[in-house]
């Protein structure tokens, strides 16, 4: 089986943010990175220890969010000099990864 370097990225949002748009357009309709998956929490805090989840009786908008992406690390470093610009610090978290090529 055949491996190809990658590096994968995890961004930490909440629904209220409102940067989902602005970076699926930015990863798939220019970058066009190989892998893009947006997933949605039901509960989860970030730095400011506000809890944010979703309950029954109360259908909150403000939900946790993950986008995660990976691509090559020359091109995931060069999107993550953009990324720093609009999104606040410690909502990124990267790593280098493996994928099997076939």
């Amino acid at each position: 089986m055949k491996f190809s370097e990658v590096t994968m990225v995890r961004i930490y949002l909440s629904e209220t943010e409102k940067l989902l748009k602005t970076l699926l357009t930015k990863l798939h309709d220019e970058e066009k990175v190989r892998g893009v998956t947006v997933f949605r929490g039901v509960s989860g805090f970030g730095r400011s220890g506000v809890v944010h989840s979703s309950t029954l009786l109360d259908l909150s908008l403000d939900l946790p969010m993950v986008i995660e992406f990976f691509d090559e690390p020359e091109k995931v470093k060069r999107i993550l000099a953009h990324l720093k610009t609009i999104l606040p610090p410690g909502h990124v978290a990267s790593w280098n990864a493996r994928i099997n090529e076939g």
